[in-house]
């Protein structure tokens, strides 16, 4: 009894100390109030059960106060360039806002997988997104937040939530260049228009327009200094930034050119990339820069942004496959192609007459061809170029490769938004969407577009819709995947399983399976173009789905692979699509693609620990079939997303 009493003293004492301690904080000011609950230490649920605590520390932690608005910077940093410094802002409800934003966008794309697995292109669930009606900024912050955790792991996760913010940053990218093309054409530049090409093309990369305008300022000051070397009064010395203005004196105009060579083409080392012409990277401004080689035309918008803020009015020519730059020789416009100077920015700024631009390349060509050129005109040239790397991309690879389709997609878009009745075009992106399975409805309207535009293309169209309500007709009823199981007696000559990093034996590739067949069941012309025959086994040996190092999917026989003696990570685009893990030594499939070969993965298990046990730590060797114990990455991200929200 003494003891209990003792006990019982003992706690009320406790709390009577308890009591004084909490009487004493509250009663300290709120700027010091303030100053403690914004320690790091302290997260959003700690701020929410002091709140709750008494009346007092529930006003100092208000919505619009520092506490709130300390735990909101302190968890999204990336969203701080979106408020003006010292906003005033309900804190609190921006809080509450952006973490059910993030609860709702990362449901989403987790449930994505389940269902466009086997889809080139995520179809409905943009419009999903779209319709949470979420700030656009929170959608991307949280989309950016999966990106970048943790490298090997969520990749299925990673792998849609690009596939999102890719889609979101075009729509907007898209909206820009409408508004971009509806200015009157004095006022569109040629560099603002790359720029918006550029970044369609690349809109997961830090592409800006006032980026790529600061390092242009930079090599114009490089002219600047080496122009006050040789004339120290010349007028473009004497122009601030942003000014238009034109040099009119042809000797003071040449000393421009000549200074801007020498600072291009010498000190910097710019130059053609004559080695690697159809990399689409000559194409896009940013790299241009970050690269120092392009293409003509790449390279001529470039040229011309640097004269014109040097006082120098330089006009684009769409010359057959070689673009150039004119520079009028007279003091008044003239129509007369004998009175301008041919500028070759590919060839190191290389001044031409117009009958050595025929020398350039190999024929004569109208006079038509030597005229100026709108900016609208210079950039359906630029995404013309994109298009035919595109197509050229797909016709080469006999397996495909992703990169190649996307091209393709974005500069159709690009092109058919800058000239919307480009029949030719039109019919290339139905095509292109029929073949890849994808948008059979936006199929559908094209091609009724088409018909209205041109009734003689009637044909194409027609064959066209027969199949595409064929296709819409066929996803209503959904085909069960198939499953396979190695221990099927007819899958006994398999000896690799899904995950496996292998190497190809000839070809000396590194690659990662994500299926296989029994058997060979491409058709028999792709049996002899790739002479399938002149293997031992022939096409009657099991032969696997990889991803490949340089973003191709192959399918290799199996005598051509052997498991690589040092697994890597696979770079490819489409691993998210399949794996939700690397492990160090091996992937680890997604739920759904565990569905279609539920054996394989105790199966890749078995294969490195034999092969690779030595080198792999214990907790690898000790892990379950279905990847590391307890719940998936994708889950475990959702659920530390959802933690408890103050009402």
């Amino acid at each position: 009894m003494a003891m209990s009493g003792a006990g019982e003293g003992c706690s009320s004492l406790n709390g009577i100390v308890s009591e004084i301690e909490q009487k004493q904080f509250t009663d300290l000011p709120a700027e010091l109030l303030e100053y403690i609950l914004c320690f790091p230490v302290l997260k959003h649920v700690d701020i929410c059960n002091v709140s709750c605590s008494c009346k007092r520390l529930h006003d100092v932690c208000h919505g619009r106060g520092k506490v709130w608005g300390h735990q909101y910077k302190l968890r999204w940093p990336r969203l701080q360039k979106h408020y003006r410094q010292n906003e005033c802002c309900d804190w609190l409800k921006e809080y509450r806002t952006r973490h059910t934003v993030g609860v709702q966008i990362r449901r989403t794309v987790v449930s994505i997988s389940q269902r466009f697995f086997t889809e080139v292109v995520l179809g409905d669930s943009f419009a999903e997104i779209e319709s949470l009606g979420a700030p656009e900024h929170f959608c991307e912050d949280e989309l950016l937040s999966i990106l970048n955790s943790d490298r090997r792991k969520s990749l299925t996760l990673k792998y849609y939530a690009k596939k999102i913010l890719y889609f979101l940053r075009q729509k907007n990218i898209l909206r820009s260049l409408k508004m971009f093309l509806e200015q009157p054409a004095e006022q569109q530049s040629a560099l603002e228009g790359a720029v918006l090409v550029d970044q369609y093309c690349n809109p997961l990369a830090d592409v800006s327009y006032d980026g790529i305008s600061s390092q242009l300022e930079e090599i114009t000051d490089k002219i600047n200094k080496m122009l006050r070397i040789k004339n120290p009064s010349h007028p473009s010395l004497r122009v601030t930034q942003g000014d238009c203005f034109a040099v009119d004196d042809f000797d003071l105009q040449r000393q421009v050119v000549v200074t801007l060579n020498a600072v291009l083409y010498e000190q910097l080392q710019y130059k053609g990339n004559e080695c690697d012409y159809y990399n689409p990277l000559n194409s896009y401004i940013h790299q241009v820069l970050l690269r120092r080689t392009g293409i003509p035309i790449s390279l001529s918008v470039l040229y011309m942004t640097l004269a014109r803020k040097l006082g120098v009015q330089l006009e684009p020519v769409n010359f057959p496959n070689h673009f150039l730059l004119r520079w009028c020789q007279q003091q008044r416009g003239s129509g007369d192609i004998y009175d301008f100077v041919y500028i070759d920015a590919f060839g190191k700024g290389k001044q031409l007459t117009a009958k050595e631009c025929e020398y350039l390349i190999g024929h004569q060509v109208t006079a038509d061809y030597y005229n100026a050129i709108s900016t609208t005109e210079v950039l359906l040239r630029m995404v013309g170029n994109l298009l035919n790397i595109g197509k050229r991309g797909i016709s080469s690879l006999r397996e495909g490769n992703e990169k190649s389709y996307q091209l393709l997609r974005d500069s159709l878009d690009l092109y058919l938004t800058i000239n919307p009745d480009n029949v030719q075009y039109l019919l290339l992106q139905a095509r292109l969407y029929f073949h890849l399975g994808i948008w059979p409805e936006k199929v559908l309207d094209i091609l009724q577009h088409i018909q209205a535009l041109d009734p003689s293309q009637h044909g194409a169209v027609g064959y066209l819709v027969q199949h595409t309500l064929e296709h819409i007709q066929h996803k209503k009823h959904p085909v069960e995947p198939e499953v396979k199981r190695r221990s099927a007696p007819e899958h006994l000559e398999l000896q690799y399983s899904v995950g496996l990093i292998m190497k190809h034996k000839r070809s000396g590739y590194n690659c990662a399976i994500y299926g296989w067949d029994p058997k060979c069941t491409m058709s028999q012309e792709w049996i002899t173009t790739m002479r399938v025959h002149q293997l031992s086994s022939g096409a009657n040996q099991p032969f696997y789905n990889v991803l490949v190092q340089d973003g191709t999917c192959r399918y290799a026989a199996q005598e051509n692979l052997e498991p690589h003696s040092a697994p890597l990570e696979i770079a490819h685009p489409e691993v998210g699509r399949y794996f939700s893990e690397f492990h160090d030594s091996h992937y680890v499939a997604n739920e759904e693609l565990q569905t279609r070969y539920p054996e394989d993965m105790a199966e890749t298990l078995g294969t490195v620990q034999d092969l690779y046990h030595r080198l792999m730590p214990s907790s690898v060797q000790q892990e379950s079939p279905n990847g590391p114990e307890g719940p998936s990455q994708e889950n475990q991200d959702s659920q530390e997303n959802q933690d408890t929200m103050p009402t």
